[in-house]
């Protein structure tokens, strides 16, 4: 489980994904859709440089030691603060040489909407390309919060469809992501638990996925107690309801026959037992005639013999309405 550090869950999931361990294959794809995504390219006089921004050191630090590790070269290290209120550091991967070329391998092309299909071939190269995706724009609530979401957002709508697609496509798992338009980004996003759950593991990010399990489980059953507490309320409520509806019509047969006029034994002692017991379920009822005529009578008996008492009600009623 995650310890308290003071970082939010989703800035833990980039941590732990950012930290695992990637094939060569699997880091080019990641690099791909995150340069496409938090890549700037800068032109010098005749040479491009490529300016990759994060607001997390553990990416940073991973998108450095990627292209170190693929293209042999050292970028360099820049460090801004983000404009508004809460003023972030943000970390810059720069590259002075070569950056047309690691375009090249890594199929960008930023004034180009083709996609590179040769980097999304395989299950493990797509989910290297969701997780540079996620990386780069990607959040996720805390399964303790309202409600369950995790979303990618696009300032590009033909990108985000394409994302979209891998998503929805995924080898032997597609998920269920929807794409909406906020203002003027694009979000694909995920709103069914288990579809979180499940991209969890596609971001490499199992520790994270397992706090998101057992807080989720710990939701549900919470959530399962509530309704079951509504429901006992709701069935105490209808069973105090039904017992002051036939403790009325009791006194009323009562009132006119006295007990002795009730000629039914079973039905004269459950009437008794309602107006002794005013609260009491039809089961609670069963068991009180069973024991007090020393006999089994089930809870369908008893419930027949209420039917049968607002059936005579309702006839006696009738009659006493006639002109």
């Amino acid at each position: 489980m995650r310890k308290e550090s003071g970082i939010s869950f989703a800035e833990a999931v980039k941590e732990e994904s950012a930290r695992s361990e990637r094939s060569d294959e699997e880091k080019r794809s990641l690099l791909s859709s995150f340069i496409r995504i938090n890549g700037y390219l800068r032109l010098k006089g005749r040479q491009s440089g490529l300016d990759i921004s994060s607001e997390s050191s553990s990416i940073a630090k991973a998108i450095y030691q990627y292209l170190h590790d693929l293209y042999g070269i050292s970028a360099r290290f820049a460090y801004t603060r983000s404009a508004g209120f809460l003023k972030r550091m943000v970390y810059h991967v720069l590259v002075e040489t070569e950056a047309d070329d690691i375009l090249s391998d890594l199929g960008i092309d930023y004034f180009s909407i083709e996609n590179p299909k040769h980097l999304v071939a395989n299950q493990s190269q797509i989910a290297a390309y969701l997780t540079g995706a996620f990386l780069a724009r990607g959040s996720v609530n805390h399964p303790k919060s309202a409600s369950y979401h995790l979303e990618i957002s696009f300032s590009d709508e033909a990108f985000a469809k394409w994302v979209l697609r891998l998503m929805q496509h995924y080898p032997y798992r597609p998920f269920n992501a929807k794409l909406i338009q906020r203002r003027k980004q694009y979000v694909v996003y995920l709103k069914r638990s288990d579809d979180i759950s499940d991209f969890l593991i596609v971001l490499n990010a199992k520790k994270c996925c397992l706090e998101f399990e057992n807080t989720r489980v710990e939701r549900d059953f919470s959530n399962i107690t509530n309704r079951l507490s509504n429901l006992d309320t709701a069935n105490y409520a209808k069973t105090l309801k039904s017992g002051e509806r036939q403790a009325m019509q009791i006194r009323y047969f009562v009132d006119k026959l006295g007990w002795d006029g009730i000629e039914n034994e079973k039905l004269r002692t459950l009437m008794r037992l309602r107006l002794e017991h005013p609260d009491a379920s039809l089961n609670e009822l069963s068991h009180l005639l069973s024991e007090e005529l020393n006999t089994t009578i089930s809870r369908s008996n008893v419930n027949h013999l209420f039917r049968y008492l607002n059936e005579q009600y309702e006839i006696a009623q009738s009659g006493e309405t006639e002109p």
